[in-house]
């Protein structure tokens, strides 16, 4: 029997048991990223795509943490810093520096970040509810994902797309 083969059989006996695991209704899909030394976690679905940065331009009377405007293939976004968003000082940009396009209906912004981490899947058992020092409704915290080694904070798309400015 081949090696290849060999992967799918245990592969099909792994999953037979532990089925709950294979059902894609209590596995949530997300994409980490990094903020100053925090690790942050967004649902996949609302990534338009990820792009390395690329200029933009400043748009007057805006909170500090709003940098402007760019354009994405004809389409003029608002570009908003995490880093400032979250009350950290800003940070130069570097190679790992990535603009995240997020979308929620109608509303599309651009996020800066300091560094992407990666795609995740976990289990909903493994997401608490937001901490109970946060504001209520009001709070971008959608709950707390926690992991083997460390937790992730996971943030509400449409209340970051909200425009308070």
């Amino acid at each position: 029997m081949s090696d290849k083969l060999k992967d799918v059989i245990n592969k099909q006996q792994r999953q037979q048991q532990t089925p709950e695991e294979t059902h894609t209704d209590d596995v949530v899909q997300l994409v980490g990223f990094i903020i100053g030394e925090e690790e942050y976690a967004v649902p996949i679905l609302s990534i338009q795509e990820i792009i390395k940065p690329i200029g933009w331009t400043r748009v007057p009377q805006t909170p500090a943490y709003v940098l402007g405007v760019f354009n994405l293939r004809g389409s003029v976004i608002p570009l908003i810093d995490l880093r400032r968003k979250f009350g950290l000082p800003p940070k130069k940009q570097d190679d790992e520096t990535r603009f995240i396009v997020m979308k929620n209906g109608d509303d599309v912004a651009g996020f800066v970040i300091d560094r992407l981490t990666m795609a995740l899947r976990l289990s909903k058992k493994d997401i608490g509810p937001a901490p109970d020092t946060v504001d209520g409704d009001n709070t971008i915290i959608e709950g707390v994902g926690k992991r083997e080694n460390n937790i992730l904070t996971i943030l509400k798309v449409d209340k970051l797309l909200e425009r308070d400015f």
